[in-house]
């Protein structure tokens, strides 16, 4: 009896749940940079643009790191990486905690936290389309809700940190957490089924048993394919408007005369609303189709800054976190699912992870970008109309997307 309720225990679980708190912790913290931003610009008075380079430095080099990191989860499994991520992070952060020039804000944030991030995005979402077959879209979006219950949880709790303890404790607290979290979490992920004696999930329903784990297109025949450039640039597109709110809408909130405080809950709710659209998103996907749930997703995400354009109230603020939470964790959420079913297993790892590099490229441009319409403009509209235009232009490449032949 007890083997066979061993033998029924399917580990894909563990893996997914041990993603989900890695992502709480990676992004969720990450994504806390805005709740930073203003005592680091009250105490060093950095221009908005010059500071948010360093967070478009972390996630430059989140994608490009991030392809090397595919290719060694394809290889290696992403126990190894994940653990040094964990120490990167840790460090980075524990190292933020000691920053007093630009230049450390720039290598300890933007390059050792940059690196720390570029080993955990890629590889988690890569294993699980490794262990399911069936409820890919499902599993995948429920790990990545680990990112929507950071952004909820964790710009609160930073902000609490940083009023009672100031801003150079808070990050002392962030380095010591991710470091023993994230090693200890590393050491139960598996490359796939196989390390452990089973099958995917899904794959003996199948009508072909063919070998899943190496089907499908390597990276130099992907990037061959229409597919994927539009894929690719599609995910550009919509990553440039994503890091920018992260960055700068604590500090627009507090511009149109919120209190700081419902300005974080404003973070809060684009994180909470994230949470609901990684899971709706995923299962809508496994049920009409990825593409048919990418459209869904990118007609909000431009809907939401055109929307944005005219929110001057606290009210408006929060139900453009609402859609733009759902929006663009959903588009999140289908990136690596769009990847298996467009180029299947074989070199999932390193494609995932270029088109990745797509996404962070966009998040690293984006902040910056905003920043300087800011300091030149004196506010954000002309930031959110861009925006606006750029999703919908991401929206007509994911129109043109068809199966790879």
């Amino acid at each position: 009896m007890a083997r066979d309720r061993e033998a029924k225990f399917f580990y894909g679980y563990i893996i997914v749940a041990s993603a989900f708190l890695i992502l709480v912790l990676t992004v969720g913290i990450n994504t806390t940079f805005g709740v930073f931003l203003p005592a680091l610009l009250d105490e060093f008075g950095w221009a908005r643009a010059i500071a948010s380079g360093a967070f478009s430095l972390t996630y430059a080099l989140t994608g490009l790191i991030g392809v090397i990191a595919g290719k060694m989860n394809d290889r290696y499994g992403p126990r190894i990486i994940i653990t040094v991520c964990g120490v990167l992070l840790g460090l980075g952060y524990l190292l933020m905690s000691q920053a007093n020039t630009l230049w450390h804000l720039y290598l300890f944030y933007g390059v050792i936290v940059g690196i720390g991030m570029s080993v955990s995005q890629t590889p988690l979402p890569s294993t699980i389309a490794r262990w399911f077959v069936k409820r890919r879209g499902m599993m995948t979006g429920i790990a990545v809700t680990g990112i929507g219950v950071g952004i909820l949880i964790m710009p609160p709790v930073i902000s609490w940190l940083i009023s009672n303890y100031g801003w150079r404790n808070s990050y002392m607290v962030v380095g010591i957490t991710v470091l023993i979290l994230i090693v200890l979490t590393a050491q139960f992920l598996r490359r796939d089924p196989s390390q452990i004696g089973q099958l995917p999930y899904g794959k003996n329903e199948l009508e072909e048993e063919g070998d899943l784990q190496n089907a499908g297109f390597s990276l130099k025949e992907a990037v061959r394919k229409r597919q994927f450039w539009l894929f690719t640039v599609a995910v550009f597109l919509v990553a440039l408007s994503v890091a920018s709110v992260m960055v700068h809408i604590v500090i627009h909130a507090i511009g149109l005369e919120i209190s700081t405080a419902n300005a974080v809950i404003t973070l809060a709710v684009i994180g909470g609303t994230s949470i609901a659209g990684r899971v709706i998103m995923g299962v809508t996907s496994d049920r009409i189709g990825i593409k048919r749930a990418l459209i869904i997703c990118f007609t909000l995400m431009s809907a939401a800054f055109f929307w944005v354009l005219i929110a001057g109230e606290l009210w408006m603020l929060h139900l453009f976190a609402v859609i733009f939470g759902f929006s663009h964790s959903g588009i999140h959420a289908l990136v690596s699912p769009t990847v298996a079913e467009l180029f299947g297993l074989r070199s999932h790892g390193v494609i995932f992870g270029c088109v990745m590099l797509g996404l962070t490229l966009g998040m690293a441009i984006g902040p910056v970008l905003t920043g300087y319409i800011f300091d030149v403009t004196s506010d954000y509209q002309l930031a959110f109309l861009i925006y606006a235009i750029v999703n919908f232009a991401g929206l007509i490449f994911v129109l043109c997307l068809k199966p790879v032949r």
